[in-house]
C-alpha cells in the first residue's frame, strides 16, 4: 500500500485529478471533507472550537462556516489555531481509514498538505497546478466568490513554487486530456 499526498492551490483542480485516480483504483481521503465532519461530530473538538471562536462558532448545533471563514481568512493567527485543533484529529481519523483499506494506493488530498505536516506520512507527493486565470475562474464559478475573496484565500496558502519543489510529481491541469495522461503515467509509476 502506498500513501500518496495530493495537494495544490485553490482552483488547481485537485478534485478532478482525485476522481481520475479513483477511477484507476485508488482509495480517496479528502482531508477537508473529513475535517468538516469531525468539526460537526467530535464533541471534544466542538468544545475546543467554541473556546477559540465563542458560541457563534456553531448555529443550530452545526459549524457556522460563514462565521469561521470570515475570521480565519483575514486572521492568520486564528487560522493557525484552528488548524492546530483540527489536524491532529484528522490525522487520527486517517490512520483508522488506512487500517480498513485494502487499496494499493490511498490518496490523501489536502490543500494544506505541507502546512499541516501531513506530507510526512506520505510515500509520494503530487502537486496539481493550473494557469492563474483558470484557477480564479474555476473558483468564481464553483463558489460564487469574488476575485478579491479568492485572492485573500490564496494569500493563506503556500505558493505553487514551494509545493512543486517539494513534490515527487507535478500535474499541470490545464487540459483534461493531458491531465488524464499524466495521472495514468504517475499511477503506473507508483504501482511499480
Amino acid at each position: 500500500m502506498k500513501i500518496v499526498g495530493l495537494t495544490g492551490g485553490i482552483g488547481s483542480g485537485k478534485s478532478t485529478v482525485l476522481e481520475m485516480f479513483n477511477k484507476l483504483g485508488a482509495e480517496i481521503f479528502v482531508a477537508d471533507i473529513e475535517a468538516k465532519k469531525l468539526m460537526n461530530t467530535n464533541k471534544e473538538l466542538i468544545n475546543e472550537i467554541k473556546q477559540l471562536f465563542g458560541e457563534n462558532a456553531y448555529l443550530n448545533n452545526k459549524l457556522n462556516r460563514g462565521f469561521i471563514a470570515s475570521i480565519v481568512f483575514t486572521n492568520k493567527e486564528k487560522l493557525a489555531a484552528l488548524n492546530k485543533l483540527v489536524h491532529p484529529k484528522v490525522g487520527e481519523h486517517f490512520k483508522y481509514f488506512i487500517k480498513k483499506s485494502k487499496a494499493k494506493i490511498i490518496m490523501y488530498e489536502s490543500a494544506i498538505l505541507f502546512e499541516s505536516g501531513s506530507d510526512k506520512m506520505c510515500d509520494f507527493i503530487i502537486s496539481v497546478t493550473a494557469n492563474f486565470d483558470d484557477k480564479i475562474e474555476r473558483v468564481m464559478k464553483r463558489d460564487g466568490a469574488t476575485k478579491q475573496q479568492i485572492l485573500d484565500r490564496m494569500k493563506n496558502q503556500l505558493n505553487d513554487d514551494f509545493k512543486i519543489k517539494n513534490s515527487d510529481f507535478v500535474i499541470n491541469n490545464n487540459s483534461l486530456e493531458v491531465t488524464k495522461q499524466q495521472v495514468t503515467t504517475i499511477n503506473n509509476i507508483i504501482l511499480r
